[in-house]
């Protein structure tokens, strides 16, 4: 085991929210060292839609957080010397019903007092924005802001602009242990392959953070939670932008204030209906929700639910092919709300957590991190991020 290298901060994950954070470091001229134990966006990252959506945030901090993040996008699009194939489209969340639209018209109001650009469409309204949509479709809920973008050149497009700043990328090198110094204070990193001196650990590492926080004597309440997708072949454009339904929320935090008529197998698997045109004239098909662990097989039984799904709110899709599909993990929290913060670990940082909105919430993350390495005040406050919110859940192990 060598040890030839040093840095100011060595940065774990190589997903979009890791070579975010190693990108805004790097542009704060900090000597940074991001690890991956695979290729670049390998985990989550890889396996996402691209999605950048304050429509599917709670009011309050969480939608401010997210419309923090959402705005950064623009600039570091242009900042970039790589096409990210960032657009804004806006979204659409389709309302099932009458009841639903009740429901839909307070969400709407709350997010509308934040300042964001959201408005009720009437049932007439919705089907001249989407023709294909089920004829009995109440309405919907637009939200103009709202963007996309390919997650896999994001995060090559970070790395490239890091690594023109200075930053280094060690891929295929896993992590095997943290070592801390006299005083409890991070001192080094082991890697597969040699050993880092550094005193300022970034934890990335997306549903395998768990694992980075043992070797530091630490507790990350992070669970892996599935979430599956259709591809489509190619066809007509069905719907111009993102299209949710309002229940996806209910699905996303779930909530039981409101109860969508769905089968048990729907019910069961978390299913909600995600519909996303992509640049290749297809789209995808999600969204399911489930605790298995890091098993990311598809199951028939829940792919069947998300395409019958689909197809009560876009019947004309029922004789389209679907091509192939996959699965990812999304890194859970019990709160919904991602873990950005120091740590009891003098120079251990966490950066995980966000569930399905890491690449919507990667820019904000980077910038956040960045400011609390070199002492600055950050963007928001971080209070409702902070790991000891979970209290027991969040201590030393052993404590």
């Amino acid at each position: 085991m060598k040890t030839g290298k040093s840095a100011d901060v060595v940065v774990i994950g190589g997903g979009v929210v890791g070579t975010a954070i190693a990108y805004f470091l790097a542009r704060k001229n900090m000597d940074v060292i991001l690890v991956e134990k695979g290729a670049i966006t390998a985990g989550t990252s890889g396996r996402g839609e691209g999605n950048v959506l304050v429509s599917d945030k709670m009011p309050g901090f969480d939608s401010r957080l997210t419309k923090l993040s959402q705005d950064l996008f623009p600039e570091i699009a242009n900042e970039l010397d790589y096409d990210i194939s960032w657009t804004r489209k806006g979204s659409l969340l389709a309302i099932e019903n009458e009841e639903e639209m009740e429901v839909a018209k307070t969400f709407c109001a709350h997010l509308a007092a934040e300042g964001l650009p959201v408005r009720i469409l009437d049932q007439y309204e919705v089907h001249e924005d989407e023709p294909y949509l089920a004829p009995d479709i109440a309405g919907g809920m637009e939200t103009d802001c709202d963007g996309s973008l390919n997650p896999m050149a994001l995060a090559y497009g970070l790395v490239h602009g890091a690594k023109k700043m200075g930053a280094r990328v060690l891929t295929h090198s896993a992590v095997t242990d943290i070592r801390l110094d006299a005083n409890g204070c991070i001192e080094r990193v082991v890697t597969e392959q040699e050993e880092i001196v550094t005193q300022r650990i970034v934890n990335a590492a997306g549903v395998w953070a768990p694992e980075i926080g043992k070797l530091v004597g630490l507790d990350i309440p992070i669970r892996p939670r599935q979430g599956q997708l259709l591809v489509a072949e190619r066809t007509f454009t069905v719907a111009r932008r993102k299209v949710m339904e309002f229940g996806y929320m209910m699905a996303k935090f779930e909530s039981s204030r409101y109860t969508r008529d769905v089968n048990p197998e729907m019910e069961k698997y978390g299913i909600a209906l995600v519909f996303e045109p992509t640049e290749a004239k297809n789209f995808l098909i999600g969204s399911s929700r489930r605790f298995v662990g890091m098993d990311t097989s598809c199951q028939i039984v829940v792919l069947q639910a998300m395409a019958q799904r689909a197809i009560r709110f876009f019947p004309v899709i029922k004789d389209i092919k679907i091509i192939r599909s996959y699965a990812g993990l999304r890194p859970y929290t019990p709160d919904h709300l991602p873990i950005i913060s120091e740590t009891e670990i003098p120079g251990f940082y966490v950066a995980a957590g966000h569930e399905g909105d890491g690449i919507g919430l990667s820019l904000i993350t980077g910038k956040l991190i960045s400011q609390m390495i070199c002492g600055q005040q950050p963007e928001i406050t971080i209070e409702p991020l902070r790991l000891s919110r979970f209290k027991g859940k969040a201590t030393r192990l052993g404590a």
